[in-house]
């Protein structure tokens, strides 16, 4: 059995489907029952994004050349407190 439902659609996107509908002789409905079945195909399918390590030197135990560590925000952040828990010793 078919079930009725309201879709709200970008209007761009709603003319365009409607002239790939008219252009092949099929209706609006039949255009967003196929798109759909894809999708829905396709969710099964969908691989995890493989998580990227970076490369690390065995020898020296730090990053390869290449890797500036110095430029992220977070690294100074952590210098700038090291800093101030060295100062306050001298209080």
């Amino acid at each position: 059995m078919t079930e009725r439902t309201t879709v709200r659609l970008p209007d761009d996107l709603l003319r365009r489907a409607k002239r790939k509908a008219a252009a092949e002789g099929r209706t609006l409905t039949s255009l967003i029952a196929d798109g759909l079945r894809l999708v829905v195909a396709e969710s099964g399918r969908v691989t995890k994004a493989k998580r990227i390590i970076p490369r690390v030197s065995k020898a020296a135990g730090g990053p390869l050349p290449g890797l500036d560590l110095g430029k992220l925000p977070l690294l100074q952040e952590m210098e700038d407190l090291e800093y101030v828990r060295r100062m306050q010793r001298f209080k």
